[in-house]
């Protein structure tokens, strides 16, 4: 009996021997829907550990992060649908010309091995879209165009969809990757119709099988792989130039407030920034601008006003000076009439205490006169080439603080400094009178030389400075406790002290000895 051989639309799978495995159906028309490239996993690499970054290299980093991962994700999705393209091709060719042929083919059945083998043959000259390897079954009978019956290449899953469409007579293909070769298996039934050409297709039973490599495809995939691989690097080279570029414009306005800063903490308040469009740098800068005007006001009116105040005390002791001068020479006539006797108690005590009270005057209003000319600059120093042991020794004895009890002298000779005689011993003078009033004795003065400077120290057996003083102890008219409104002293001495040790271009500090009392150690270079 004659029979025509007539193929249904194609159902596809895609499989994969070994760890990869798609499967699909092609439709009746021959185009299967698009195959999913198999999951491929990755292994991170272990980069080096993370190191600071100027914000340069960030930014440099960032751009090229963006463009890398631009052009992987473009890469990727080009070559899934390149890779589609190429395989549905050579797929949608080679299953339609599959087809076409087995349903051209006449088969008497039950079909004999010499008829069956040229037929298989024949299809295996006509494939496109190049030779394929054919194979026919019916029954137990194995033909094929090889000199192998069959093929290991062809699935069971591919002969159970062939042997199974007596219902749904379809073809079927699969894609399998076997020993690293990809293949595309291609399974259509031999269909008959009983009286009509419009009556169901019957199965017959014979069932032809097609396998064709997929060689040539996956070269041009792993070409087409190779060739977006070599260009990413040129893509990521030219992307760098656009990423500095960009990083430069970025930076320019954070350079300028950085300099900017820079100047103004060195005393430039006047410094600004040219702030230019309408980002978030420019607003930055604007507000940078407008806050060192405001500092720059605020600053301006704090000197005005510390100009002024500085001004009256100078003006003020000024005009002290004069009426304080004509005091202290009443009060040493009135001093002389006390210690004679010619005054009754009361009245010598009274004019005691108005001397010792003018005295105190005329010392701070010295003081202040001195402190003023610190402050505008127009204290001068008279230096010359002196013993440094010999001014400390006049220093105590000037003031009679040579009583070895109270004041004890530990002054190394030989030491030669230049020196401004009168404005070191105010220092010296200051240092003891302070530990004397406010530490304990014996009060013990140093005099030795340490490398390029020489040091005078000066300590005492008092209960030392809390460490909450120490910071201000320079300060002046500070007063380690408030609730004490009245001092020995005019407040100005350690004051004065400092201003005097910097004209020398030295240092002066203040320390608690881990024995105890207070140590001040002035150096001064040599």
């Amino acid at each position: 009996m004659k029979t025509r051989a007539e193929a249904g639309a194609e159902a596809g799978a895609e499989t994969r021997t070994g760890p990869e495995r798609e499967a699909g159906h092609a439709p009746a028309a021959g185009h299967g829907p698009e195959p999913e490239p198999a999951p491929r996993r990755r292994r991170r690499a272990r980069g080096p550990r993370r190191r600071p970054f100027g914000l340069r290299t960030r930014l440099v980093l960032a751009f090229l992060l963006v463009a890398a991962v631009g052009c992987g994700t473009t890469a990727a999705l080009t070559y899934r649908a390149a890779r589609n393209a190429i395989l549905e091709q050579t797929q949608d060719t080679a299953v339609s010309a599959f087809r076409e042929q087995v349903e051209n083919m006449r088969t008497s059945l039950p079909p004999e091995a010499e008829t069956l083998k040229s037929h298989v043959l024949l299809i295996a000259r006509q494939g496109k879209p190049r030779p394929w390897r054919v194979y026919a079954e019916y029954g137990t009978l194995r033909v094929s165009s090889t000199d192998r019956p069959t093929s290991s290449v062809i699935t069971p899953e591919l002969r159970a969809r062939a042997n199974a469409s007596v219902a749904t007579p379809h073809g079927s293909f699969q894609r399998v990757v076997k020993n690293g070769t990809p293949y595309l298996t291609m399974a259509v039934p031999a269909l008959f119709h009983a009286f009509a050409k419009e009556d169901a297709a019957q199965h017959t039973g014979l069932v032809y099988y097609a396998v064709l490599e997929l060689d040539e495809e996956e070269a041009n995939i792993e070409a087409m792989v190779a060739a977006a691989r070599d260009g990413a690097l040129p893509a990521l080279a030219v992307a760098l130039i656009p990423a500095l570029l960009a990083a430069r414009g970025v930076l320019r306005p954070v350079r300028e407030l950085r300099l900017a800063a820079h100047n103004m903490g060195r005393g430039r308040l006047d410094t600004r920034i040219q702030a230019k469009g309408s980002d978030e740098l420019s607003d930055l800068a604007r507000t940078f601008n407008e806050s060192a005007a405001a500092l720059e006001r605020s600053v301006a009116e704090l000197r005005r006003a510390e100009a002024r105040a500085r001004r009256f005390a100078s003006d003020v002791s000024h005009e002290l000076r004069t009426p304080l001068a004509g005091m202290l020479a009443v009060t040493e006539v009135l001093d002389e009439d006390a210690d004679s006797g010619t005054l009754d108690s009361d009245t010598a005590r009274a004019v005691r205490l108005i001397s010792a009270e003018t005295g105190r005057l005329a010392v701070l209003v010295e003081d202040l006169m001195e402190i003023s000319r610190f402050d505008a600059r127009a204290a001068e120093l008279h230096t010359d080439e002196v013993d440094a042991a010999d001014c400390v020794r006049k220093t105590l004895q000037n003031r009679h603080w040579t009583d070895p009890a109270a004041v004890v002298q530990d002054l190394v000779p030989g030491i030669r400094a230049r020196l401004d005689p009168r404005r070191f011993d105010v220092v010296v003078a200051n240092l003891v009178g302070n530990a004397l009033r406010h530490g304990g004795a014996p009060v013990t003065v140093r005099v030795y030389e340490a490398e390029d400077h020489f040091v005078t120290e000066v300590s005492d057996r008092g209960p030392g400075i809390h460490p909450d003083v120490l910071p201000h102890v320079f300060d002046r008219f500070y007063k380690a406790d408030p609730a004490r409104t009245r001092s020995a002293g005019s407040g100005l001495g350690l004051a004065i002290t400092l201003e005097n040790v910097r004209l020398h271009g030295g240092t002066v500090e203040a320390a608690n000895d881990p024995g105890g009392g207070a140590v001040f150690t002035v150096r001064i270079p040599l």
